[in-house]
């Protein structure tokens, strides 16, 4: 017995991008791209700014409705970190900048200070060397001499 089974191709769902404006039940607002998934929500996805209700403001880069790629987030505090997110974590090399004025240019590992970098001080003074999240063993004072 021979039969001819055919068989149905599955679609591939393609989302498609589009752009606007949302509140999100707790007053957050988000500003940019997004797609609406398979199951009919949507997701941010591409360039866009989300503003949280305590003031927290993140611009820049979404996939899987996460921060991903490259972004810039304040904070009220004028705390802010400009560089590389993975999955809404500070994951690559950045820029953090403390309120003060301080700040460390080098990697970030999910959040942390992790690896080679520099750290410059309110007098601009810098400070190189390996970072290990709290810790910083073995800093070289950084002397430019012009």
């Amino acid at each position: 017995m021979t039969g001819d089974k055919k068989e149905k191709k599955k679609e591939k769902f393609s989302p498609e991008i589009t752009s606007g404006v949302f509140i999100f039940p707790n007053g957050d607002k988000y500003e940019g791209d997004c797609i609406q998934t398979e199951l009919g929500s949507l997701e941010r996805n591409g360039q866009g700014t989300h503003t949280s209700v305590s003031g927290i403001v993140y611009e820049g880069s979404w996939a899987n409705d996460n921060m991903n790629g490259k972004g810039k987030l304040t904070h009220p505090s004028n705390a802010v970190y400009e560089g590389d997110f993975v999955n809404n974590q500070f994951h690559g090399h950045g820029k953090y900048t403390w309120p003060d004025g301080s700040y460390y240019v080098g990697t970030f590992l999910e959040n942390r200070l992790e690896g080679e970098g520099e750290f410059y001080d309110t007098e601009g003074q810098i400070w190189t060397g390996a970072f290990r999240f709290r810790a910083a063993p073995g800093l070289k004072f950084k002397l430019n001499m012009n």
